[in-house]
């Protein structure tokens, strides 16, 4: 027999995967990204210069290296990020985000909200969230 906590944790992980799938949903059909290719996008924007590392792209995601590689080698075929060899480390490669790919994630960003909040308030997300962001801040 499960814990309680065992069961809203299990609970918790549906609704996520859930609320996840529904938004990589509306991101796919409306901009044609992938929900981790939008928040790689995302977190380029807000990165010093617009770069990372791709080991630190990896790390923010929490993907390992493969999965990382192949998600920038889509975004570059796309023309939203390019690759960028580190000057004092020719080992070190740097992905950029482009013009293209800021414009990109500025036109999705509204349908991404619109969609997280409607998945949120669909499993009952909005209350829990408000009030644990309003104990925390």
């Amino acid at each position: 027999m499960m814990s309680k906590k065992s069961d809203s944790w299990l609970q918790l992980i549906h609704v996520v995967a859930n609320v996840e799938a529904e938004m990589g949903k509306v991101l796919q059909e409306q901009h044609g990204l992938g929900l981790s290719e939008y928040r790689a996008l995302q977190i380029l924007s807000i990165s010093p210069d617009c770069e990372l590392r791709m080991q630190e792209l990896a790390t923010h995601l929490r993907l390992n290296q493969s999965s990382v590689s192949r998600m920038v080698e889509r975004l570059e075929r796309g023309g939203f990020t390019v690759r960028d060899l580190c000057p004092d480390d020719k080992r070190g490669v740097y992905t950029v985000l482009t013009d293209k790919g800021r414009s990109r994630l500025e036109s999705a960003q509204p349908d991404y909200e619109a969609a997280l909040n409607a998945a949120l308030k669909e499993h009952g997300c909005e209350e829990l969230l408000s009030a644990r962001f309003i104990k925390a801040g």
